[in-house]
């Protein structure tokens, strides 16, 4: 049985108290790599948004089509092809509409693939039984919110580049502790919405 949760409500929540990034901690890789730059963070926000969008749709459909077939143990294998499929089809278009921005995003544009919070969002839709409506949404918000989080933290560095950091926390360590804040802020919106 679906549960009945407002549009309104999962949207919001999937982009601040459900933070894929933030509150669940998958994509890490991506996000601390290429927070340094904003142009790119922005690039690859952009691609992980619509590459979660897309997916958590299609695989929704996978998912109803495997059930019927009394295929459901192929769903893990079958949603990483379809992730795959959108990645290497939003990889040519970036490649043909941005020549510099795929040369910025460089490795990890192909790395969303197997980009943890992308099948992340398809097993979240698949375990609290999203309807199709609600898992295009939980996508779209979850891709907004890795978005906010990737450019907020790809501002906070490019500020923290000209603070006086003390030498044993410059690099990794700053960044860390930076993400940890911006966790427990996003923590903060946690009374106001909440996905189950």
């Amino acid at each position: 049985m679906t549960p009945v949760i407002s549009p309104f409500s999962l949207f919001f929540a999937s982009i601040f108290t459900g933070n894929i990034l933030l509150a669940n901690f998958l994509g890490m890789c991506s996000f601390i790599s290429i927070s340094k730059d904003l142009r790119s963070s922005n690039g690859l926000g952009f691609a992980v948004t619509v590459v979660l969008t897309v997916t958590t749709g299609v695989n929704w459909a996978v998912l109803q089509l495997l059930t019927a077939l009394g295929l459901v143990y192929l769903r893990y294998i079958v949603f990483i092809i379809v992730i795959a499929a959108v990645v290497q089809m939003l990889e040519m278009i970036i490649d043909r509409v941005s020549q510099s921005l795929y040369m910025s995003l460089g490795i990890f544009l192909p790395l969303i693939t197997v980009n943890c919070a992308i099948l992340g969002v398809s097993l979240f839709m698949e375990i609290r039984d999203y309807s199709f409506w609600q898992s295009v949404v939980f996508g779209f918000g979850s891709g907004l919110g890795w978005w906010l989080s990737i450019m907020a933290l790809s501002a906070i560095r490019k500020k923290l580049d000209k603070a006086p950091v003390p030498a044993g926390l410059k690099g990794p360590g700053i960044t860390v502790i930076t993400i940890g804040f911006m966790a427990m802020a996003f923590i903060g919106f946690s009374g106001m919405l909440q996905v189950q």
